[in-house]
């Protein structure tokens, strides 16, 4: 078993490889190798006996793809993007990373030829829909993204499936809820404050809260992501027929349920640290985006999340280690 990851340097495709690394096996075989890409060096999973290489390489850079697709992985994972923020701050770049690079790495698949049909898992976004929306986004809902970057998302998506129709590729996508608690340091996502007024607060620093506590969205916590990505690896994708893209589980709450979910773990000192400084911009945004799922579908193919954000609170503790008040 031969394993690619690309955006393997960003926060869950590390944690990806390192749970692939952990488990050692996909879909009950051992993976032997593991190809890590991304922008910057991505790091190697700790304690993975196989071998690993750990690229620098842009896909919407001319040969890239098809280097890597002439490698001929036996699961690809598709995670190299830019995020919403900065997908709307520079309308060539995202489209050049976003969408060029991942029909650059569909193309090469494609023309590899002698039967290469990788099983390929694509990460989209919950931004591929677009207001107005009913109480609850169900899985007949149509998408009309209203930001650069979802709009490349859908195209990836359409793509991910006409690819899988012709025998390309083995094609699966699942659309990520908002992640949350994000550890690290904040990165240019308009989404990125969900966790910054969790996590700063949690390390002892102050955080900015752009938007109203009304404001209401879909979270999973970074293991449920993961979770969500070896699950679509590994599940039988012919009961997926035409649709091969899915809204995964999450949990719907408020800027306001987050902030009372922080006070119960860490205090209100934690609370204190929040300053509301509205921004105009990313509130634009936000409120184009879809706040509540019925994701029946995703469930029913044993895709899990959490349920309440003292549940993701819990996960970023165990995983990440901040204490509790």
């Amino acid at each position: 078993m031969h394993v690619m990851i690309t955006g393997a340097a960003g926060m869950v495709g590390h944690k990806l490889a390192q749970r692939l690394g952990d488990d050692g096996t996909l879909s009950g075989r051992p993976i032997e190798r593991m190809t890590l890409v991304d922008v910057v060096e991505p790091t190697p999973p700790s304690g993975f006996a196989g071998a690993v290489a750990c690229e620098v390489a842009d896909l919407s850079t001319a040969g890239v793809a098809d280097d890597l697709a002439g490698r001929r992985p036996d699961v690809i994972f598709h995670l190299a993007a830019i995020v919403s923020g900065e997908a709307e701050a520079d309308f060539e770049k995202g489209y050049r990373i976003n969408l060029d690079g991942g029909r650059a790495l569909f193309e090469a698949i494609r023309l590899a030829g002698d039967g290469y049909c990788p099983r390929f898992v694509f990460a989209s976004s919950i931004a591929v829909f677009g207001a107005p929306f009913p109480a609850k986004i169900d899985d007949e809902f149509f998408l009309t993204p209203q930001t650069s970057y979802g709009t490349q998302k859908a195209i990836c998506e359409l793509l991910l499936a006409d690819y899988s129709r012709r025998g390309f590729l083995d094609g699966i996508g699942i659309r990520l809820p908002t992640i949350c608690v994000r550890p690290g340091k904040p990165n240019k996502a308009a989404s990125g404050f969900f966790s910054g007024i969790l996590r700063e607060p949690l390390n002892g620093e102050k955080a900015i809260l752009p938007v109203s506590q009304d404001v209401r969205h879909w979270f999973a916590s970074p293991r449920a992501a993961v979770n969500f990505l070896v699950h679509a690896a590994e599940i039988d994708t012919a009961v997926l027929g035409a649709r091969r893209s899915l809204s995964m589980p999450g949990l719907s709450a408020t800027v306001g349920e987050e902030i009372e979910a922080l006070r119960r773990f860490a205090g209100q000192s934690a609370v204190d640290l929040i300053s509301h400084e509205p921004d105009e911009t990313i509130t634009r945004i936000v409120a184009g985006w879809p706040c509540d799922f019925d994701t029946k579908r995703a469930e029913e193919l044993g895709f899990k999340a959490e349920k309440s954000f003292d549940e993701i609170l819990a996960v970023y503790s165990e995983d990440e280690g901040p204490a509790r008040s």
